[in-house]
């Protein structure tokens, strides 16, 4: 029986379906983890997180087998032993595992148990339950191997202390949200209080599709104090030493505390980080936006920039008979600060065009919406050309006030590939922009010093469909717009409810649930893009479009 450990952790990027390649990146981070004892990496590393459907492939899960057989053979090679996720299939059901593997042999095996389904997660769509797992045992200590989900419960960490575990190591494919830090502490404090363990909380880094994992691994001591915070958003390989204590309780030894972002930093990082996996692992050259004199459309491009380098994103002005001189400049000036190609290309001649081709048709109407929803999509098919033609994907740059009261053109500025502002009310826009042009984040590619001209922040916003239009001539301020939203939204508060917490006046809260509820079927074409709340629209909000029921009474 032995009484240390070095235990090596390897917080890790990942792409979902790439066995070959996650198994690769496994066997390097072994490598270079040479003297430790045992590596953990995150939970299913091997096939990619979350895999979705995939589960449901039985060509994917032969391979999963059949390149975890391969992995765990691969450990003949001198290195720690490896801890790490995979799927397990068993009497035809598919399990959540972590395998342990050395000297070329499956040591051991365990399942997970309790399968997340609610907001981003639908585990028990494509997974079994395993059952209470037992301890494993290395070199005489009987270690905990729970997994993600498994430790917001109590009933699986109290067996394992209650079977021997000496300490508990947690992988995670937990995704970032605000104030998830925070969280998970808490969590993990209060179950090392309640089995008097230590606990490694081990996450992944990077973006999958919606989500963007931000890694903060951290370990636990027995006493309740946090020993080892690793950074976030940044691959890392860090070797931690342990000892029996006299009391015969397992401790850190190892002290390292890395600073992890406050907000807004930590949601331009998770901007950055998704929009860099998923523009790279899909195989676009770069990006392309309209880039409007407008908030929006220089905060993405800004994020854009930082995540990808100004070589990579295109910026196109397409001033219409509204555009005032005032956005063509900020527009330009925008460009200039980021460092990225601008062109300009007005879509007159096309309004003009279409205007000639329906006027027959809308003779004896009103001029209206459809006029100014036409210039929007006429946007749209001129970035949609240039996309076509040079490779760059569409980066749609509406925000998550927007989307929530449908304020948006379907097939219009609606349009693209992925919205890094999906999940980013208005006043987060405000707030995330002028953070910007104060800090240069760390890993950014961009430029230090501002991004974008103090205009484009204190001008009064506008779509320029119309003369003279303002956002405010449709909705109210942002400020008030969007509590009421996080209200009805991200907290599924009643009307009542949220007219009382904000002070709002109720007919008012009444008629943005009312827009809300309307432009459920506009969401559900609108692109993917980052989460960074707990309830975005994707993956934790699935409403039916066609839907009569409303809280007011």
């Amino acid at each position: 029986m032995t009484d240390r450990l070095r235990i090596a952790l390897a917080q890790m990027n990942q792409k979902v379906g790439d066995l070959a390649a996650n198994a690769e990146a496994m066997l390097r981070m072994r490598r270079a983890a040479g003297g430790a004892d045992l590596l953990l990496v995150p939970e299913l590393q091997l096939t990619g997180y979350p895999p979705e459907d995939l589960v449901l492939k039985p060509e994917f899960l032969a391979r999963t087998t059949e390149e975890a057989g391969r992995l765990v053979a691969l450990t003949a090679e001198p290195g720690p032993a490896l801890i790490f996720g995979s799927i397990v299939v068993r009497n035809g059901k598919a399990y959540n595992a972590m395998i342990v593997a050395d000297e070329g042999r499956e040591l051991f095996v365990t399942l997970k148990r309790e399968l997340p389904n609610y907001g981003t997660f639908d585990e028990k769509r494509v997974f079994a339950s395993g059952p209470l797992p037992e301890p494993f045992e290395y070199r005489g200590v009987k270690i905990g191997l729970p997994i993600c989900e498994d430790i917001w419960l109590e009933d699986v960490c109290q067996h394992l202390a209650a079977k021997g575990a000496e300490l508990l190591l947690v992988a995670n494919g937990s995704p970032y949200e605000l104030d998830k830090d925070h969280l998970r502490r808490t969590l993990v404090e209060a179950r090392v209080g309640t089995t008097g363990l230590a606990m490694v909380y081990l996450n992944r880094v990077g973006g999958q599709d919606e989500l963007a994992f931000d890694g903060s691994s951290f370990v636990v001591n027995p006493d309740g104090r946090l020993v080892t915070q690793m950074a976030d958003w940044e691959e890392a390989l860090l070797l931690t030493d342990w000892a029996r204590g006299a009391d015969g309780r397992w401790s850190c030894l190892t002290r390292e505390r890395h600073v992890l972002d406050d907000y807004p930093a930590d949601i331009y990082h998770a901007m950055m980080v998704a929009l860099r996996d998923y523009v790279g692992r899909n195989g676009f050259p770069g990006v392309i936006l309209g880039l409007s004199g407008g908030i929006d459309s220089a905060l993405s491009a800004a994020v854009a920039v930082d995540a990808l380098g100004p070589d990579k994103v295109w910026g196109v002005m397409m001033p219409s008979a509204y555009t005032g001189s005032v956005s063509v400049e900020d527009a330009k000036e925008n460009a200039r600060l980021l460092g990225c190609r601008h062109d300009v290309i007005p879509i007159v001649p096309a309004v003009e065009a279409l205007g000639a081709m329906l006027s027959d048709v809308f003779a004896g109407t009103q001029a209206g919406l459809a006029e100014e929803n036409i210039q929007a999509r006429l946007r749209m098919v001129t970035l949609m050309g240039l996309s076509n033609r040079f490779g760059h994907m569409l980066l749609t740059t509406g925000n998550k006030s927007e989307m929530s009261v449908g304020y948006a053109t379907l097939y219009g500025d609606m349009a693209g590939g992925y919205s890094v502002l999906k999940d980013a009310y208005k006043t987060t826009v405000f707030a995330l922009s002028r953070w910007r042009n104060r800090v240069k984040p760390e890993g950014a590619l961009g430029p230090s010093g501002p991004v974008m001209p103090e205009r484009i922040i204190t001008k009064p916003p506008s779509a320029e469909l119309r003369p003279d239009q303002k956002d405010e001539d449709s909705l109210p301020p942002y400020s008030l717009l969007d509590a009421v939203l996080v209200g009805l939204v991200d907290q599924e508060r009643s009307v009542a409810e949220v007219a009382s917490e904000t002070g709002a006046d109720p007919k008012l809260v009444a008629e943005i649930e009312k827009l809300v509820l309307r432009a459920e079927y506009k969401r559900r074409q609108a692109p993917p893009g980052v989460k960074v709340g707990n309830r975005n629209f994707g993956r934790d909000r699935r409403y039916p479009i066609t839907n009569g029921f409303r809280t007011v009474r």
